[in-house]
């Protein structure tokens, strides 16, 4: 099967059945059931090519994704951008400081991943940096979003803490790797894969926000598996979810709206609601339903928005 492995916006990088590497451009208008898209073909997707007499290859099929990470185009609403397709797993790199990656960011991103049947584990990085106070606020996060049936690792790019049990996680496997920018993914990314020299950037002290150092998505072969590394993500409108779906991509709100007295309960005001119940007797946190109300706003606002 041939593989794109890389995307620059005009070109793309497939790697061949024969493991060629060759640089083609696309034939013919590919859609996504429907989903207008910025990048109809995607870093992961299996292609064919055809190659023509003056050496110049293009792709002319894209073969069905397994599943795909797809986000709001941040200037075309309308549009869609995936990050990859065909990925076995998605690490979210996050972090509670320098810069604080907010939690309506990292479920809206869970979310996303849920819609399209994506296992996440979030890596909450920078733990040599955090004082006892933020240690125990991070401590507080893994345990949320354990209990709701995520795997969570703390974890040190600068200094290796916990990466050996990540690269176990790692091994054999398509892992997208994703998050906003400042959180250490391409330092995490260089531990990894020693000799890989991706480009880093400082924190901007005027805002406490990272600069963008990748520009485009990226496959690099790990072992027998291969992490994709994709740019520093803003924010993450939720894309093609209708309102009444959104609840089954919360796993812990899904599970308390069995019990609602409606059907078609939104959970915001209707008599009976079991999840309003469980967030009044926190079985569900705070923090998840502010993320899941923000997201039921996307269909109104129909727009790209920014993790507050």
């Amino acid at each position: 099967m041939n593989i794109v492995i890389k995307n620059t916006g005009s070109w793309y990088t497939v790697l061949t059945e024969g493991g060629e590497t060759v640089e083609c451009k696309i034939k013919g208008n590919f859609r996504l059931k429907g989903i207008k898209s910025t990048n109809p073909v995607a870093v992961g997707d299996h292609v064919d090519i055809v190659r023509n007499q003056e050496g110049t290859a293009f792709i002319n099929k894209i073969h069905d994704r397994r599943n795909y990470i797809v986000r709001k185009s941040i200037n075309l609403s309308k549009q869609s951008h995936i990050l990859a397709a065909n990925v076995d797993q998605a690490c979210l790199v996050v972090t509670v400081a320098n810069p604080e990656t907010s939690t309506t960011f990292i479920d809206r991103f869970l979310a996303s991943a849920e819609a399209y049947s994506v296992p996440v584990i979030l890596l909450f990085n920078k733990t040599d940096l955090l004082d006892d106070e933020l240690k125990e606020y991070q401590d507080m996060m893994v345990t949320l979003y354990e209990t709701i049936g995520y795997q969570c690792l703390q974890i040190s790019a600068q200094t290796g803490y916990g990466l050996e049990e990540l690269r176990t996680l790692l091994q054999d496997k398509i892992t997208l790797f994703s998050g906003n920018s400042g959180v250490g993914k391409s330092t995490l990314l260089n531990s990894l894969i020693p000799g890989l020299n991706l480009k880093t950037a400082e924190i901007s002290d005027a805002y406490n926000l990272g600069q963008h150092t990748t520009t485009f998505s990226e496959m690099i072969p790990l072992g027998d598996g291969w992490l994709i590394d994709t740019p520093g993500v803003k924010g993450f409108g939720s894309f093609d979810m209708k309102p009444e779906e959104i609840s089954s991509y919360f796993k812990e709100i899904f599970l308390f709206s069995k019990d609602c007295r409606f059907s078609n309960c939104t959970h915001t005001h209707e008599p009976g609601c079991a999840v309003l119940k469980a967030i009044e007797e926190h079985y569900i946190s705070e923090s998840r339903y502010k993320s899941y109300l923000s997201m039921m706003q996307d269909e109104d606002d129909n727009k790209y928005r920014e993790a507050e």
